[in-house]
């Protein structure tokens, strides 16, 4: 049986505050609710004097701003101010159990641990252990890389999803023996609520290194790679934390177990039924709509099928593994209600959007045509209906196809699919050491 280091996870020795209130240290992941100030604001109203994980990041809605160095500069402050003045209870080497229950009704179990960096890549077509499912914007790292480098402590957003039908590592993983969590609390602005538990002892460790051997070989490849975590959220946070510990290992070659080389993330089990899959559909303006469906039918060996009813459009689509909706106004301006039937095996937007692409850039004029990525039905229908507007509704995320694609295809083309609904994503929680 392989250790821990062998698959790339490792212990961590996390930081939590003394006296925990939950309701205002914990906030929201930073790349979300990027046009939405106010609701930073409140945040801020919350959150007050007390010590809060809003004083240790830098919501991305501010990441343009001209007073990004200053705020910088003051998150190191915080954190430098929140280790030297006991804010922080003496750090504990532990894995954490942890269940979210949303305000949406789910509950969402999941793990939190350490991963190797060096087991991790990006790139398209790795055959690391742990990889990117969405295409990584390269020019998004380095915004980041100012934020993470030099600085004292990190939190994770990062979610990593495990293919792991019998969920032997996360829920199996759960203590049962009336052990007190570790924290325990209401989460602010529609967060929900969390709870965790310590996993420290012996048999605890076992058990977790036990169920991920058991999960490796359930994911090894016949040339003997395992792909073992795909990144579900802060794909672009853990591309900066590789490129940081990159950079830093150069610099420093004799230096092959800091604390830079390691990233804190939270994993989460594919099959858990708290964890929502959401396609994100697509509205494109100002092309010819019938030449691209009739384009995309002829590319995927699709079926077009135009029909009176645009509920039934909706419903064959949300049934399907993957067909697509079409709804847009033709030349008399009717409403049109296209439904495309495929036989793709992989995930639908996987096939889909690399055919748009292509049909988009032979077109004469470029520049008018426009595209954007669309959550909830609702959206895709209301935008449809509008002139030189096409609605393009995608069919639900298959989980039992995801890893197979990735694997087989690299990562999913931008904008695939969203993990629950905004206030589901992971608040700040925990915190490790990084530069000392």
């Amino acid at each position: 049986m392989k250790k821990l280091e062998d698959l790339g996870l490792r212990i961590p020795e996390i930081l939590l505050p003394k006296n925990i209130d939950l309701s205002t240290w914990s906030v929201i992941a930073c790349d979300q609710y990027t046009q939405d100030k106010d609701y930073w604001k409140n945040v801020e109203e919350k959150a007050g004097n007390k010590p809060s994980t809003l004083n240790l990041i830098l919501p991305e809605v501010y990441l343009g701003s001209p007073d990004k160095a200053d705020r910088i500069k003051k998150i190191r402050q915080s954190m430098k101010e929140y280790l030297d003045t006991g804010v922080f209870a003496d750090a504990k080497k532990c894995f954490i159990y942890l269940e979210r229950k949303t305000a949406f009704g789910r509950t969402r179990k999941g793990l939190v641990a350490q991963i190797d960096l060096e087991t991790y890549e990006w790139k398209p077509f790795s055959k690391a252990n742990i990889r990117a499912t969405e295409a990584t914007i390269v020019e998004r790292i380095p915004p980041r890389m100012e934020i993470r480098k030099g600085a004292p402590l990190e939190l994770p957003h990062i979610m990593l999803l495990v293919n792991d039908k019998d969920d032997l590592l996360v829920g199996a993983n759960k203590p049962t023996d009336g052990r007190a969590p570790i924290y325990d609390g209401d989460l602010m602005a529609n967060g929900g609520h969390i709870t965790g538990w310590a996993l420290e002892s012996k048999a605890d460790i076992e058990g977790v290194e036990k169920a991920l051997n058991l999960i490796a070989e359930k994911n090894a490849s016949p040339d003997g790679s395992t792909f073992l975590f795909a990144v579900g959220d802060g794909n672009h946070s853990l591309a900066t934390a590789k490129a940081v510990w990159d950079e830093y290992k150069k610099e420093h070659p004799e230096d092959k177990d800091s604390p830079v080389r390691y990233a804190l993330i939270e994993i989460v089990n594919i099959y858990d039924t708290g964890l929502t899959f959401e396609p994100i559909h697509r509205v494109i303006f100002n092309i010819d709509n019938e030449a691209l469906i009739k384009n995309l039918a002829e590319k995927l060996n699709g079926n077009i099928k135009t029909l009176d009813d645009a509920d039934k459009v909706i419903k064959t689509v949300k049934d399907s593994w993957a067909n697509f909706g079409f709804f847009y106004l033709d030349s008399e301006g009717k409403q049109k209600n296209v439904l495309l039937e495929t036989k793709i095996k992989e995930l639908a937007v996987a096939r889909l959007q690399p055919e748009i692409d292509a049909f988009l850039k032979e077109l004469p004029d470029q520049s008018k045509a426009e595209i954007d990525y669309i959550h909830g039905t609702d959206e895709v229908l209301k935008l449809g209906s509008k002139e030189n507007s096409l609605g393009i509704l995608l069919p639900p995320i298959a989980k039992d196809s995801f890893f197979e694609t990735i694997n087989g295809r690299g990562p999913l083309p931008r904008k695939s699919f969203s993990m629950g609904e905004a206030d589901e994503k992971r608040f700040y929680l925990e915190c490790r050491r990084l530069f000392s």
